[in-house]
């Protein structure tokens, strides 16, 4: 840690904090704006919302957030819940291995406490997929317990607040960072105080060109005083991402195309899937790669395939180009490494099943090419 970063932190004296607080206060009562999980305590309600909004846009986490509740009101009832059925409403929001562990922590919570979320942290940081910012988030929402929190918005905030020009994410900036949020945090209405920091960073002191007029804090903040907001509370700059091709094949079997279960340890395990690899050939061999390779990894024989269509997307540090064939099955059965199950469903059914995002696409064109398809039952 530099002596830069120790003095900086050194001058938020008691003063300069109650500053901050009543400030960042009385900004958050006019602008706040009204956000569903903001209307309750429930811890439940709390926790949901809360690892939804992990790498995911207020926006998009609004209508998830309520239909997810309205799907499963209680701990009880997403605990019972098939956790096929809590993909499903998860699908389209990302980043799956969130609802698998909400899921399995909801099971935790009926077994080991009675289907109540507990108030005592060492109890909510033993439960699957809630690590310290979840767990000061809940305790201080739902409890109103001086817990403090730090995520993307609050390390750049509190990196400004004391001219913090080191990389906010290493292992230094994340101590003294925290040591901050501890100090700030209120002994009362620290979920309050909680939110209104993330609110703060979230939509004035943004990752470029913040707003520093309209900032309730601009008098107390380091960086604006010297000019560095642009240089503070920038994480390391990310690697490339890396372009690669991959293969989706729609097999057929008369009125019917296969879907595989994606098994545990995958990019995508427990959801549902057309079988998927992949391509590493040139442009002009890949169908008949793909043929290849379906036959390697499934276990299939197909008639040669044909194009259907082509869908780009990202995952991670990945940028990919899907190359999507349909083919019609000659013989064997699905079977391989990563497949936990099989099912030859008619395009309907596949809405009942939950796919990743390029997986839904293509189950929607094939709902749209029905019309026009034929062959046994």
């Amino acid at each position: 840690m530099s002596t830069e970063a120790v003095q900086a932190a050194t001058r938020c004296d008691g003063q300069w904090r109650r500053q901050l607080r009543r400030r960042l206060l009385a900004w958050y009562g006019r602008n706040a704006r009204d956000l569903p999980w903001r209307r309750t305590r429930d811890p439940y309600s709390v926790w949901v919302s809360e690892i939804m909004l992990q790498q995911t846009q207020v926006a998009t986490v609004e209508g998830y957030f309520q239909r997810f509740l309205a799907a499963f009101p209680t701990i009880d009832a997403l605990a019972a819940a098939p956790q096929e059925h809590v993909l499903r409403l998860w699908e389209g929001l990302g980043y799956y291995r969130r609802a698998r562990q909400l899921h399995a922590a909801a099971q935790v919570l009926v077994r080991e406490h009675g289907g109540r979320f507990p108030a005592v942290r060492a109890q909510v940081l033993a439960l699957p997929g809630i690590g310290r910012y979840t767990a000061g988030a809940i305790l201080s929402i739902a409890f109103d317990q001086p817990e403090p929190i730090l995520e993307a918005n609050t390390f750049r905030l509190l990196s400004r607040l004391i001219a913090f020009r080191e990389n906010p994410q290493s292992p230094a900036g994340r101590q003294i960072l925290w040591q901050l949020a501890e100090e700030l945090v209120p002994a009362r209405g620290a979920g309050t105080f909680n939110q209104a920091l993330m609110e703060l960073g979230g939509q004035v002191c943004t990752p470029r060109a913040p707003r520093c007029g309209q900032c309730p804090l601009r008098s107390l903040c380091q960086a604006q005083q010297s000019g560095l907001q642009e240089e503070t509370g920038r994480a390391a700059v990310k690697p490339p991402s890396t372009a690669v091709r991959e293969a989706a094949i729609v097999v057929r079997r008369g009125r019917r195309v296969l879907l595989v279960e994606r098994g545990e340890g995958g990019r995508w395990a427990g959801l549902w899937d057309f079988p998927r690899f992949p391509l590493t050939g040139k442009p002009a061999d890949l169908a008949d790669e793909a043929r290849q390779t379906l036959g390697d990894r499934y276990g299939l024989e197909v008639a040669p395939l044909e194009p259907l269509v082509t869908l780009k997307h990202s995952v991670t540090r990945f940028r990919i180009t899907l190359m999507c064939y349909e083919a019609q099955h000659i013989g064997g059965k699905p079977a391989g490494e990563g497949i936990a199950a099989s099912r030859w469903l008619r395009p309907a059914e596949l809405a009942d099943f939950p796919l990743n995002v390029t997986g839904r696409k293509l189950a929607r064109l094939l709902l749209r090419k029905r019309d026009g398809s034929s062959g046994a039952q």
